[in-house]
Formats: C-alpha cells, sequence, structure tokens
C-alpha cells in the first residue's frame, strides 16, 4: 500500500510542474479546433495560421486606433506573445511540412504577404519598455517565418516540377502515420 502511495505521489509531482510549466493559452479552445479540423490539409492549415496572426495583429492595431485606455501596455505585450507563439507554432508546421514534400505552394504566397503587412503593422505602436522585448521577439518570429516560406516556396516549386502531384489526388488529405 506504502508502494502504491509512493508511486502515484511521484506521478503526481510529475504532474503539477507541467501543467504549471504550460504558458497561458495563446489559442482559444475554439481556435485549437480548427487547427484539429485542418490536421489533414496542409494548406488550409497555414491559412489558418495566417488568419490566427491576423486576428492578433488587428487586436493591436486596434489598441492604438482608439483612445488610449488603462493597460494597453500589458494588453499589447499579451498579444505580441500571443502572436510569437502562433508563429512559432507555424514555423514548427513548416519544419515539418517541407521534408515531407506537402503541397502548400498555393498558401506560401499568402504568408510571405502576410509577412510583410505584419512586420509593418507590428512596428507602429510607439517604444515602450512594457512590450518592446515582445515586439522584438514578434518580429523576429516573422523574419523567421518569411525566411522559411520563400525557402520552402522554392524547393516546393522544384520539387513538384519533378514530382507533379496526381490530378485526382491534389485534394485529398495528407496520409498520417497511424
Amino acid at each position: 500500500m506504502l508502494r502504491r502511495l509512493s508511486i502515484v505521489l511521484l506521478l503526481l509531482s510529475f504532474a503539477l510542474p507541467l501543467h504549471a510549466q504550460r504558458p497561458e493559452a495563446a489559442l482559444s479552445d475554439g481556435e485549437v479546433e480548427q487547427l484539429r479540423e485542418s490536421a489533414y490539409f496542409p494548406s488550409d492549415r497555414v491559412l489558418l495560421f495566417v488568419k490566427l496572426l491576423d486576428t492578433r495583429n488587428k487586436s493591436i492595431q486596434d489598441l492604438y486606433a482608439h483612445p488610449r485606455k488603462p493597460g494597453r501596455e500589458q494588453d499589447t505585450h499579451d498579444l505580441l506573445e500571443q502572436f510569437t507563439s502562433i508563429a512559432d507554432e507555424l514555423n514548427d508546421n513548416l519544419d515539418d511540412y517541407g521534408p515531407r514534400h506537402r503541397d502548400i505552394r498555393k498558401a506560401l504566397p499568402k504568408l510571405l504577404e502576410a509577412t510583410e503587412r505584419w512586420s509593418s503593422n507590428l512596428k507602429s505602436p510607439p517604444d515602450n519598455e512594457a512590450y518592446n522585448v515582445s515586439r522584438r521577439l514578434a518580429l523576429e518570429a516573422i523574419r523567421d517565418l518569411r525566411e522559411q516560406a520563400t525557402q520552402l516556396l522554392e524547393d516546393q516549386k522544384t520539387w513538384f516540377l519533378a514530382h507533379p502531384p496526381p490530378k485526382e489526388n491534389k485534394n485529398a488529405p495528407i496520409d498520417m502515420p497511424r
């Protein structure tokens, strides 16, 4: 009995830090569900990430388009942190799609266009120590996305020129490992 209790306590000690280490959710439950539903369609998933990042970007713009409200700097910080987290997740997805030759050629130009928009928009709020570091991290994440998307677009053009996808499977979901 004592042995079982010690095992349970040991397992709980591992579970609690894992929960505590989880950062505040950058995505709502609905957004997470949308990402799950798009998991089998890489191009749609990339476009969904662009939409989610556009939403955060628009929220930051709205904070500065209206009269100043208390807590604006903290809200900006939080939105920039969410933006960076989502951009990093998109970058991880691109890392996965590249070597597996997932066809995301239609989504990549839209992503590249969006990186230009995000970069200029995130530079527009005035300097403030409350969010300058978060803004710099977000801009670095955008730069990484732009570099990765540019390289991936060239790689995909070359790959699919040499290996054209079959016509009937163009919109078919990707095969997932079992």
